[in-house]
């Protein structure tokens, strides 16, 4: 899918050079997954804490059952 962006040359360049990739289109998709990344793991950690756990499981036991 072709894409024009005005994006700040500065920005490109440095993302490249950072990166070590030869092509803007290297480093913007590498600048993307890194982003999705990033935000998945904010979306894990704002789970923490919204989890209701039985304080009757007993792990041991269920780990002796396999």
């Amino acid at each position: 899918m072709a894409t024009n962006l005005n994006i700040d040359p500065h920005l490109i360049e440095g993302a490249k050079a950072a990166g070590g990739f030869r092509t803007k289109k290297e480093a913007v998709e590498a600048a993307l997954r890194e982003f999705l990344r990033h935000r998945a793991c904010y979306q894990a950690l704002d789970s923490f804490g919204t989890f209701e756990f039985d304080r009757r499981y007993d792990y041991k036991k269920a780990r002796a059952a396999r």
